[in-house]
């Protein structure tokens, strides 16, 4: 697959959910991992049994101004507010770095702003961050075209993977 993401959490005050957040990552294949304004120790990452942060570059920011990435890397901010993008309608930008917000909480208005995007997983209520996480690392792996689409029904022949200098959705007028 092109491109690269990373995925990490602002504001995490509980190490089993940055752990398993960071182990999902590893096995989604993440170029990073990171925290925001963290409160929380490698050492108590018990729930990272991949050991991660051994395989991943690992970076710590204090506040979202801090956030350094390459060039032409989007942030997408990852928040259930009416106004987000439903993550089944999202584009994955190629270069990506993912924002979930903190257990019991929400990102901040600072990632809000600093975000290129802002989605968010079309549940009733916020899930624990490390399921989001997964969903989220999922859907981009299934939806940059890694994988023929499925079809519609069994024995019926799968559309056409993706153009891949458009990721997931082919404008209308590219089809043509």
């Amino acid at each position: 697959m092109r491109g690269y993401f990373g995925i990490g959490i602002e504001g995490a005050s509980k190490p089993m959910n940055v752990g398993a957040l960071f182990r999902t990552a590893h096995a989604f294949g993440a170029s990073f991992v990171f925290t925001i304004a963290a409160h929380w120790k490698v050492r108590e990452n018990q729930s990272d049994t991949s050991k991660a942060l051994g395989h991943l570059p690992y970076y710590e920011w204090e506040t979202a101004g801090d956030i350094n990435l390459p060039k032409d890397c989007k942030v997408v901010a990852v928040e259930l507010l009416n106004e987000a993008t439903d993550l089944p309608s999202f584009a994955h930008p190629p270069k990506a770095c993912y924002v979930l917000g903190r257990e019991r909480g929400a990102v901040s208005q600072e990632v809000i702003d600093r975000a290129d995007f802002v989605i968010r997983i079309p549940t009733k209520f916020c899930i624990n961050v490390g399921l989001a996480g997964a969903i989220i690392m999922y859907d981009r792996l299934t939806s940059l075209g890694r994988f023929a689409p499925r079809p519609l029904m069994t024995g019926q022949e799968p559309e056409p993977l993706p153009d891949p200098q458009f990721g997931s959705h082919v404008p209308p007028s590219a089809k043509d």
